[in-house]
């Protein structure tokens, strides 16, 4: 091991992963980010129901539908009675049984039938006292059909009254009850998703053909579609569904984060069409060898924190050393240092995963939404300059802790608090300051703040430039057969079984073969989506 950090502890194998952190409070649910998204991988036959980046109006139960629901999709980890990380869906022998019938798979009403119209009716109808209508037609089956679901039935709460109470995050006792579903009396916002290119990937250990890998210079995971024989065992194993099957194809296709254009450094495509300007792109450094350390936490809670630390600090001289033994780049190693995300997640500690619980370590951190809270001190009779009166708000706000909690914090209120009582001293300083006021140094104190790295903070999340919000270093071309022969260990490999053979052959992580993490080389023309 080279280096230390955080004390004594030594630094195992450092690795770089590219991140995307969101600002809920900005996004205005205009589903851009959705579209082109889909115009750019999944206009094609085949997944015309699958969207590699949907909005989802919160509450409500998502897409598809009720896909948090663990208890009935078996996604994601879990530990067993022994404590050792193991897939909810299975070990090997019960993936072999159900090879050819796997019984934990949404269903296309569970999606929706996506449908098209026929429009020849329009043009040639002939001459009548009616008005010619387009129908819906299936685009699966060719039939007509009734439009019943859609990737965000509930948008703006439009269907809530009937399907939002299904909602999984509602599960906290009294939660329900502080949710009426009616514009008048309930909270919303938009929380957008695509896959979450974990660092504890449960796709790639649950799929039997190897054709799931997480690319080692980036973090990546990309499906290899000569490999891919549509057991759908990555689809089950997902705990975000966000691995879908290309029914014309049988073949597994997911996000791939636009990797053609953040090789070339540039941003994906959702990040570059957002109107809200709401995403940050960047690296951030992990110790590898940490990685199943932190999943296998006992208490859920536990976590974030375990996540976190993770995360190395690229301006700590001894992870500065270990990174270049580990052959990071130097302008990779810049691009961490200037990294929003490692801002958002680590410095300023404001982002969060969504479903920690899921034990995967998602590489997609949110910024929870704040509801009005100068608002919430005004209707309680209470001073709004006052940080006692402005922090006391924050747990009666009209989005529930308990809520926001259940998404980002694995049940833990007090975590997701503290990271509102952040944005509201933030917020509240600013505000005295943009009016020529000496600002709230008390309150910014109370949240852990300075006023220097309060103004840093407002810059990133209120008008941060694009240079600012996307810092993403090009991949390296001369680098490329490095990489491809590079040996990684897996990050949750158990304990009793061989270490990967020296010629890149298969290796056991938790009784599952599961080829090496691969790089961009000869297989990475063969992902979701067919583009080289």
């Amino acid at each position: 091991m080279t280096g230390t950090a955080r004390g004594k502890r030594p630094i195992g194998r450092v690795m770089a992963q590219v991140a995307m952190v969101m600002n809920l409070d900005k996004c205005i649910g205009c589903h851009t980010c959705s579209v082109t998204c889909k115009q750019t991988w999944t206009n094609r036959t085949g997944v015309e129901y699958a969207w590699f980046n949907n909005v989802e109006t919160k509450p409500g139960v998502g897409y598809p539908r009720r896909y948090e629901d663990q208890e009935k999709w078996k996604g994601g980890w879990k530990l067993d009675r022994r404590g050792r990380l193991v897939l909810r869906s299975g070990g090997r022998a019960k993936r072999l049984m159900s090879l050819f019938f796997n019984p934990d798979l949404p269903s296309i009403d569970d999606y929706y039938e996506p449908v098209t119209y026929d429009y020849d009716t329009l043009v040639s109808a002939p001459a009548g006292p009616d008005v010619p209508v387009a129908a819906p037609r299936s685009v699966l089956t060719g039939r007509p059909t009734a439009i019943t679901w859609g990737a965000n039935w509930e948008d703006g709460l439009g269907g809530a009254p009937e399907h939002a109470g299904g909602d999984p995050n509602l599960r906290a006792p009294g939660l329900a009850e502080k949710v009426r579903f009616s514009f008048e009396q309930t909270f919303m916002f938009h929380l957008p998703r695509l896959c979450e290119h974990c660092l504890n990937p449960a796709c790639v250990s649950a799929c039997p053909s190897g054709a799931m890998y997480k690319r080692a210079e980036d973090g990546i995971v990309l499906v290899d579609q000569d490999r891919c024989r549509g057991w759908r065992m990555c689809v089950t194993a997902c705990p975000y569904k966000k691995v879908y099957v290309n029914h014309a194809t049988g073949k597994a296709e997911k996000c791939t984060f636009c990797f053609p254009r953040i090789e070339a450094g540039q941003p994906t495509v959702c990040g570059e069409t957002c109107v809200g300007r709401l995403r940050y792109i960047g690296l951030v450094l992990y110790d590898a060898d940490r990685v199943g350390e932190a999943a296998a936490v006992t208490d859920e809670k536990d976590l974030l924190d375990a996540q976190r630390d993770v995360f190395l600090d690229p301006f700590d001289p001894g992870v500065k050393a270990a990174a270049r033994a580990s052959g990071i780049p130097e302008d990779w190693m810049h691009a961490a240092r200037n990294s929003p995300v490692h801002a958002l997640i680590s410095r300023y500690k404001v982002a969060l995963p969504l479903h920690p619980e899921y034990r995967t370590l998602p590489m997609v951190w949110y910024v929870p939404p704040l509801s009005p809270v100068l608002d919430a001190v005004g209707e309680a009779g209470g001073n709004q300059d006052d940080p006692d009166h402005v922090f006391a708000a924050v747990t009666r706000l009209r989005i529930p802790l308990e809520y926001l909690a259940e998404l980002f914090t694995a049940g833990d209120t007090e975590r997701v608090a503290g990271v509102l009582m952040k944005l509201t001293a933030l917020r509240s300083h600013m505000r005295s300051v943009i009016l020529g006021e000496a600002g709230l140094p008390g309150a910014l104190a109370s949240a852990g703040l300075t006023p220097r790295e309060a103004e840093d903070l407002h810059r990133l999340l209120a008008v941060a430039k694009y240079a600012d919000r996307y810092v993403i270093p090009a991949a390296h071309k001369e680098d490329a057969a490095a990489l491809s022969a590079l040996e990684t260990r897996c990050p949750v490999e158990a304990d009793g079984f061989p270490a990967q053979p020296a010629d890149g052959g298969r290796k056991v992580m938790l009784g599952i073969p599961v080829l090496r993490r691969r790089t961009s080389g000869p297989d990475a023309g063969q992902l979701a989506g067919g583009t080289p």
